[in-house]
């Protein structure tokens, strides 16, 4: 017991130095401490009731804002939409200029708080390189989003490989590009690689050829199937007429003779031309009695003597 009230009195003692040591007129002049708390205290509650209206009108300015921008960038997107600027230019522009427009908004709110522009231009700007530094591929992948935009290597609704993936472009923003497959993957590629990468666009161009290798066996007879091809693609209403159609035999192969069709349609009925001459040429094949080749193997087993011991 006498151990307990010793040491509860040696942490009185200690709590007792502690105040006068931060307030050395307590224990002399405590009326004189005690008023000069108070009115520490009061003007801090003082400044707090002044910052109320700048307070308020900051949170009301916020939410007017962010409405503002919002209803901005819909009218800046439909307005856009209806120039002769591509989807992508628009779907981009409008994504940067939301960005900005937010900056600009928060700057401003800081301010009505009583935070000077300068200081929060300086703090934006330290803030910036330091996050410049930690984050360079990013930055790498805005950069490669401008250069997409000023190149327009593709642009939205083309098929593309890129980077050992393909498919149809449907968004392109600031850090990635987003792909379509074919299988209804999405596939987003950042923007740097784009830029950088080799890039097949199927869709820049118009037309394409479609070029079908069709196979016969030797004893078959080629003109016959050379024309039997000739007449499908000249007859397919989506091919184009005025442009060269080719066929030719292109190779002795090991169990059958090759042959190279190629011809011209427009881009959207690739495919459709591609796998209608697939089907026709068959059927015609079949119907003409032209064998369609395939690999087989021939085994012959030669009966070996037998050793009988003498």
């Amino acid at each position: 017991m006498i151990l307990a009230a010793n040491l509860v009195s040696e942490d009185a003692a200690s709590t007792s130095s502690s105040l006068e040591e931060a307030f050395p007129d307590l224990s002399g002049n405590p009326e004189q401490t005690l008023t000069a708390l108070g009115k520490f205290f009061n003007n801090i509650w003082e400044a707090f009731l002044r910052a109320i209206p700048s307070i308020l009108l900051a949170i009301a300015i916020l939410v007017v804002g962010i409405i503002l921008t919002k209803i901005c960038v819909k009218l800046m997107s439909k307005g856009l939409s209806k120039t002769k600027l591509d989807l992508t230019v628009v779907k981009f522009t409008t994504q940067v200029t939301k960005i900005l427009l937010y900056v600009l908004l928060l700057t401003v709110v800081l301010s009505m708080v009583g935070i000077p522009a300068t200081s929060i231009i300086t703090v934006i700007g330290t803030a910036g390189v330091a996050i410049g530094l930690a984050l360079q591929n990013s930055l790498s992948n805005v950069a490669g989003g401008f250069l997409l935009m000023i190149t327009k290597p593709f642009k939205i609704g083309d098929y593309i490989i890129s980077n050992g993936v393909e498919g149809t472009v449907s968004q392109i923003s600031i850090l990635h590009t987003r792909l379509d497959s074919v299988t209804n993957q999405a596939i987003f590629i950042p923007n740097g690689l784009a830029i950088n990468a080799v890039v097949v666009n199927n869709s820049q161009n118009a037309e394409r050829r479609v070029d079908v290798d069709f196979s016969i066996s030797y004893k078959d007879d080629f003109e016959l199937a050379r024309q039997t091809i000739t007449d499908i693609i000249k007859s397919h209403e989506k091919v184009d007429k005025q442009r060269e159609i080719f066929v030719r035999m292109s190779e002795h192969g090991e169990s059958a003779i090759i042959i190279t069709s190629r011809c011209w349609c427009k881009n959207a009925d690739y495919w459709q031309v591609h796998f209608d001459l697939i089907e026709q040429v068959r059927a015609a094949f079949i119907e003409k009695d032209i064998e369609i080749p395939f690999k087989q193997i021939d085994i012959n087993i030669n009966a070996l003597p037998d050793n009988k011991s003498e």
